[in-house]
């Protein structure tokens, strides 16, 4: 799988994410974990301007547009491709973090070794949930908001679509493995928001149904 394709997959799920957020799961308690999702996607972008010597001249996370407004890098091509893909590193490493140090590795990353696993993988994720564990409750929470933490937006992609075609045509393995893990990620996301919208359908009917036969 080269590069290229993997970054627009990514970026084309975690925008399908996004919308079923705002489309279905328009709730305050949703927006607020779309906040700290958005809020990590742009300190990473933040985080890589300072380091490729990008000046910020806007930062915003807590808006209905969170986004970074920053001069060109001062270096060429690899600071504009770093900025653009800094929330997929930024949120891989601060889900590391937290599993890590705080759940005590917990959550066993999934094994990706073809292509067809990231489809068995995120199935394997939501079997492995204990809804009597706060633990996992916690990692629901996450992974309600991983698409706008972890995918890159349109504008992400506009600012290096250059590159991106470049990168069609090379193929590391060890970045072919974070892209996949990372559509693994946003596809466990995507699931959870499903069956949370589908229940949340189920008890609005009962609840209806209750009313109308009172």
């Amino acid at each position: 799988m080269n590069l290229g394709l993997l970054i627009i997959i990514i970026s084309l799920l975690g925008s399908a994410s996004n919308w079923l957020n705002w489309r279905f799961l328009n709730y305050k308690i949703i927006h607020l974990l779309y906040y700290l999702g958005a809020f990590i996607h742009e300190c990473s972008h933040a985080l890589l301007c300072l380091l490729t010597g990008a000046k910020i001249v806007e930062f915003s996370a807590f808006s209905k547009q969170p986004h970074v407004s920053y001069y060109k890098s001062k270096l060429p091509i690899l600071g504009s491709l770093l900025i653009s893909l800094a929330p997929i590193i930024g949120g891989l490493f601060f889900l590391f973090i937290i599993n890590k140090y705080y759940f005590q590795d917990y959550f066993v990353i999934p094994q990706l070794h073809v292509w067809q696993d990231i489809f068995a993988a995120p199935i394997k994720v939501l079997f492995s949930i204990n809804l009597l564990s706060w633990k996992n409750w916690i990692m629901i929470f996450f992974f309600l908001n991983i698409g706008a933490m972890i995918g890159p937006s349109w504008q992400d992609l506009k600012n290096i679509w250059l590159i991106i075609i470049v990168l069609f045509f090379f193929n590391y393995p060890v970045f072919d493995y974070l892209g996949l893990l990372v559509i693994v990620l946003i596809l466990t996301n995507i699931l959870i928001q499903i069956i949370l919208i589908l229940v949340i359908e189920i008890v609005k009917n009962i609840y209806h149904h209750i009313a109308f036969n009172k």
